[in-house]
């Protein structure tokens, strides 16, 4: 634990001295990443850039279903209500949670009508049915025990935070990790509790003053199976470390990418304004969803011209991606 402990602090000094987050835009992009992974690991195929031009442009995503937009614009709404509470630094409450989870619910959740009475998953409410961790999981809290299991979460946490040294970056981490841990071990919602208890981490993270982590799609199994680890044994250590784990390769991933880019420096003028890296930066990041678009479609992503785009693909070519293929068929392929 020790060592995991101390390889993050030294990933987050180095993260910070990078001067990554002093990128235009970085802490927009960096929200949109975090909403994308955390539907995706519900199901959604929603991409970052697709999410991107939903949310600033009102554009849909071809191809996508309404479901799966509409969950992903509830849980930026969600996130933006979340981190503006924080600002308050008020105590957490059962109500609190509720009210966020609606945030979370808002145009996916239903109506239930169930033995223990009838519910409505968009409002918040907490379920009035038993729940199980797919098929042939272990059940989750009876939900005549939820209210009360919930309460004790909340005064748990308020307390947790008070006490809390917030110069103890991973002791703060690992609060964090504890937080998502026990209120989605509680299950209170019928469903987007994952989605819900994942945002509250980021709550705890950005109120201790953390950089919020993320759970990647790509990473859903190892987390997921960590979980059911920690509730089979027990042990909160083992979903924690995990997630740690995580956090550092994400950290140290965008480093390396940050760095690949800044080498080439590329100054756009929009408005008499300079923004050096930040056109290399975000078609990177559309090549990587879209590695078969044209220069039309890449322009039209970024709102940027064709030219813009081809310019910037020639300085790329070569480096970092290569052409696999004709320029009608082909793709663009990252070189390791």
């Amino acid at each position: 634990m020790k060592e995991i402990d101390n390889r993050l602090k030294d990933t987050i000094i180095r993260y910070i001295a990078s001067g990554i987050e002093q990128q235009v835009d970085y802490e927009k992009f960096y929200l949109y990443s975090l909403i994308t992974h955390s539907t995706a690991i519900e199901g959604s195929t929603v991409t970052e850039v697709e999410n991107q031009l939903l949310f600033d442009e009102g554009i849909a995503a071809k191809g996508r279903s309404l479901m799966e937009q509409m969950m992903n614009v509830d849980l930026k709404n969600a996130y933006l209500f979340g981190f503006d509470r924080v600002k308050s630094n008020k105590p957490y409450t059962v109500e609190f949670l509720c009210e966020l989870s609606a945030k979370v619910m808002r145009r996916t959740g239903s109506e239930y009508s169930t033995l223990g009475g009838t519910f409505d998953s968009s409002k918040g409410e907490l379920r009035l049915c038993n729940v199980s961790a797919g098929i042939g999981g272990r059940s989750y809290l009876a939900f005549q025990k939820v209210p009360k299991a919930t309460a004790e979460f909340c005064t748990w946490l308020n307390e947790a935070l008070s006490a809390i040294d917030k110069n103890d970056i991973a002791t703060c981490y690992r609060l964090s990790f504890e937080a998502h841990f026990r209120l989605v071990t509680i299950h209170p919602w019928v469903d987007g509790n994952g989605r819900a208890t994942r945002l509250l981490m980021n709550m705890v993270q950005r109120q201790l003053g953390l950089i919020p982590s993320i759970v990647t799609k790509e990473e859903k199994g190892t987390y997921i199976q960590a979980l059911i680890d920690s509730r089979e044994q027990d042990d909160s250590t083992i979903i924690q470390d995990v997630m740690m784990e995580q956090h550092i390769e994400n950290l140290e991933n965008r480093i390396l990418q940050y760095q690949q880019t800044a080498n080439d420096t590329v100054c756009d003028t929009v408005n008499d304004t300079v923004k050096p890296n930040d056109t290399t930066s975000r078609l990177i990041a559309v090549i990587k969803e879209h590695p078969e678009y044209t220069y039309d479609e890449y322009a039209q992503a970024l709102h940027i011209g064709r030219a813009t785009v081809a310019r910037h693909i020639k300085k790329l070519n070569g480096t970092i991606i290569q052409r696999i293929g004709s320029d009608k068929d082909g793709y663009w392929k990252f070189i390791k």
